[in-house]
């Protein structure tokens, strides 16, 4: 592995620069989550850093939840779990009591100029074309979720050449297949708000009736925003639990 310069912003700290380096190595599909990056040797030698630099930049990832290290195996790129996330806050049970999760499925493909809310969102120009899912959730044929998706169309445009119907169960996996865009992070908020037509429509619901909503923004591992998505589900279903200590 040839020594190569960081083309960064000076001012940050060499080991921030070298993190940042490595986090568009893995935006770029350099680096692909699963499995193990280069050694300490291989990476002092590339970037021509200090041992104590380096990994100081991979400590970084590592609490961040990015990366992880294996004994005696290396440090791998770690590839989040979303799809846990609703489940924070949503609950299916069986009539077992097990834990059930609903399959996805896109109702509708469309490419149109973002409103807004959605270009602030994905930093885009205002009435940038953005591709919109529609998209609902289900267990055993009820509709749990009902979720409006965003996406910003240039990386994004070999969605526009898959029917809804052959959108894969888990979106993010799709993303990377179909776009190689990877999501490494994602910020999410909860509210709650009256049913609009259309999720009314979507979830089976009166309109004007409280439902909970999740918005989440995802980003790359370079934090370039990816995905920008509200996910609305019954408010009698709801349950909230959390232990402080």
């Amino acid at each position: 592995m040839e020594r190569t310069g960081l083309k960064m912003d000076t001012r940050l700290p060499l080991y921030q620069r070298l993190r940042d380096d490595m986090l568009a190595k893995i935006a770029a599909g350099e680096w692909t989550p699963g499995r193990a990056i280069p050694t300490e040797t291989e990476l002092t030698k590339h970037y021509g850093v200090a041992v104590g630099t380096l990994r100081k930049a991979v400590d970084t990832l590592v609490q961040n939840g990015l990366m992880e290290r294996s004994q005696g195996r290396g440090t791998f790129i770690r590839r989040p779990n979303f799809e846990g996330s609703l489940f924070r806050f949503f609950r299916q049970l069986d009539e077992k009591g097990e834990r059930r999760i609903p399959e996805g499925r896109v109702l509708a493909r469309e490419s149109l100029p973002a409103p807004a809310n959605v270009a602030a969102a994905l930093d885009l120009e205002e009435e940038s074309e953005a591709i919109r899912l529609e998209r609902v959730r289900e267990l055993d044929g009820k509709r749990i979720y009902y979720e409006e998706i965003w996406l910003p169309a240039a990386p994004f445009a070999a969605l526009m050449e898959v029917e809804p119907a052959d959108f894969g169960n888990l979106l993010y996996p799709f993303y990377e297949s179909h776009c190689g865009q990877l999501v490494g992070s994602a910020d999410e908020t909860l509210t709650i708000v009256k049913a609009s037509s259309a999720t009314a429509e979507g979830l089976g619901v009166p309109e004007g009736e409280a439902v909970v909503q999740i918005e989440r923004l995802a980003l790359g591992y370079d934090g370039t925003p990816l995905e920008y998505r509200r996910s609305r589900g019954d408010a009698e279903t709801f349950r909230y639990r959390v232990t402080i200590a």
